[in-house]
Parts: structure tokens; C-alpha cells; sequence
């Protein structure tokens, strides 16, 4: 069935069909209806993409996860197949597809969907180790408003963060009601991480708050962040530096301090309190499942997906609020 084939059932033109079905205010609510009706009498349905092209529309919006250089997207933190899970679900809430790519290396850097005409909107998501990737999409980001970041170390373009301030706070107070008294943070501050800052800077706050004593950040070696969280541990343990609590930037780095401290003896969380950040699903099977603050997911895709989508002067700095998951590593 066409458009001709409603018109002649409805007895209006082909034109009218149009701009019936597509929600034309020139159209009257009788008129409407009646089209309406005839389409589903003869099963017609309105081609979306096609008319959506015709307006200059697309229907899809553009999902790059950016991985670390050299690795495929077997080796991409889970995190960030969360964030792409919400961020999916958000974009068809709205009656969009999805179109998803994984880059990594420079041969394989694309962004400029939007002048192409292949997207809408993009939303950019991903560690902020790959610098050369960053730096691609932070030009791109110069031709286009119609990207959003989730990850990016700088702030000079649109991006959509957790409240890492509120979340430093809330997992140093849980530990603070604990009874804990000598709380450390774990992570680098200095790093393109921006968020480990934000987070550090919370601890700092509550810590204080508390009358507690504040550490520096501890800073560790590893080629991943699980490794980093064992070097954590044993840089600690070695020093004689006292502590009871730890709240770490992230969770996989939490999660390899948890494999340390056991291998140690150190009793978790009967001598030592871990929180991390993130919320990874892995951490409800760690020994003992791991007290973490997690942002919310479904917020976080529906703001990078409102934030890529809005107009020009409509994207004002977006945070996620987040939450704390109680499990077993606190006391």
C-alpha cells in the first residue's frame, strides 16, 4: 500500500496524507483522523527514516566507546558497557537507533557523523588514558554542538559526569559511621582522570568534616587498575602506614586491593573497611562483596543523550547523582 491508497480511501490528497501522518498543526483533528483511520484499514505505515531524512533528520545517534590503544573491546572496563547499556536504552526511549563503534586506534578514529549526515548526535564515552583519541574528538567536537562526553579529561567541551564530590563524601561517611578513623584514598589525582580529583576532593571534605585526619592520595604502579590496587595495598603494608579504612577512585583498583589484603591476612571488613566507585556488577561477587558508589546509569544515558540532542546554549554542565550499594566490605 502507498500514500495514493490512503488518500483515495480517505478522499483528501496526497499531500494531506503527509502531513497528516506526520503531525502537521495545518491539519484539522477531523481531517487528521480520518487519515488516520484509512492507514490502518489498508496497513500503511509511515516510512520514519525516510521523512525523517527529508527534514534533515537521521533517526540514529552515534555511540563511540573509546578503548585504550592497542587493546579490542574485549579488554574495555565493564563500566562502560553499562554506560553504553543506558545510553542505548535512553536513545530508543526518544525513537532513535543506535549506532555503535569501538575506537581505539588512530587509523580507526570517525566523528563526524553529524556533517555526514549519518547521526543526529553523538555521545562519546570511554577511559581517558587514549589521549590521541581525546584529542580527535575534542576537534571534533569544534564542527558540531551535537556530541557529549562521558570520560573526557578536558572541560572546554560538553560533557556529563557523576556528582564525584557527593560520592567521595557519602563512602567516606559510611566508613566514618564504621568506626573507622584512619581513612586513605587511592588514586592518582594528577592523572587525565578528572573524576579522581572530584572524588579525592570530596573525601578531603568529609574527612575534615569528621575531624579525622586527611592522607595525600596513595598512588600506585600497574599496567591496569586491578594491579594498581595490589600495589596500593603493598606499598602500605610496607610503609607501616596506619590506616582502617579505604576508599579507592575505582573499583577495579578496589577489587585488586581486596586480593592483596587477603593475601596478607589483613581481615576485610573486620580490620580494614573498602569502599570503592563505580558501581561494577563484579564486585557483588568479590570476597567480600565490595560497598561501592555507583552514579545512576539510567540518568547518566538519558543525559548524554538529551545533551548531544539539545540546542545550541541548551547544554549547561551536566552531574549524575549517585548512590552508595551497601554489600560486605564495610563494616
Amino acid at each position: 500500500m502507498t500514500s495514493i491508497d490512503v488518500a483515495e480511501r480517505a478522499g483528501v490528497s496526497q499531500s494531506t496524507v503527509s502531513r497528516a501522518l506526520s503531525g502537521s498543526e495545518t491539519i484539522t483533528e477531523a481531517t487528521r483522523r480520518r487519515v488516520e483511520e484509512a492507514a490502518r484499514e489498508l496497513g500503511y505505515f509511515v516510512n520514519a527514516r525516510a521523512a525523517g531524512l527529508r527534514k534533515g533528520e537521521t533517526g540514529t545517534i552515534a555511540i563511540v566507546i573509546i578503548g585504550r590503544e592497542g587493546q579490542g573491546a574485549a579488554a574495555i572496563n565493564p563500566f562502560y558497557y553499562s554506560m553504553l547499556g543506558s545510553t542505548c536504552a535512553a536513545a530508543a526511549e526518544r525513537g532513535y537507533e543506535a549506532l555503535v563503534s569501538f575506537q581505539a586506534q588512530p587509523d580507526d578514529f570517525f566523528g563526524h557523523y553529524v556533517a555526514r549526515r549519518q547521526a543526529d548526535g553523538v555521545v562519546v564515552i570511554g577511559t581517558a588514558t587514549n589521549s590521541a583519541a581525546w584529542d580527535y574528538f575534542r576537534e571534533c567536537a569544534k564542527e558540531t554542538d551535537a556530541i557529549a562526553f562521558w570520560g573526557s579529561p578536558f572541560d572546554d567541551a560538553v560533557w556529563v559526569r557523576s556528582d564525584n564530590r557527593e560520592g567521595g563524601r557519602i563512602a567516606v561517611q559510611r566508613l566514618v559511621d564504621s568506626g573507622a578513623r584512619n581513612i586513605v584514598f587511592v588514586g592518582d589525582t594528577n592523572s587525565s582522570q578528572r573524576q579522581f580529583r572530584e572524588r579525592y576532593e570530596g573525601y578531603a571534605e568529609a574527612v575534615e568534616a569528621a575531624g579525622l585526619p586527611v592522607s595525600e592520595p596513595v598512588v600506585s604502579e600497574g599496567e591496569d587498575r586491578v594491579s594498581q590496587g595490589r600495589s596500593a595495598i603493598a606499598a602500605l603494608v610496607d610503609a607501616g602506614t596506619k590506616f582502617d579504612a579505604l576508599f579507592f577512585a575505582c573499583d577495579a583498583m578496589a577489587l585488586g586491593a581486596l586480593e592483596e589484603l587477603s593475601a596478607r591476612g589483613i581481615s576485610v571488613p573486620g580490620d580494614v573497611g573498602v569502599v570503592g566507585f563505580d558501581g561494577l556488577g563484579s564486585g557483588e561477587f568479590s570476597s567480600p562483596p565490595l560497598t561501592t558508589v555507583e552514579p545512576d546509569f539510567a540518568a547518566a544515558g538519558k543525559l548524554l543523550v538529551d545533551t548531544a540532542l539539545a540546542g545550541e546554549g541548551e547544554k549547561p554542565e551536566r552531574r549524575v547523582p549517585v548512590h552508595l550499594v551497601e554489600r560486605s566490605s564495610v563494616r
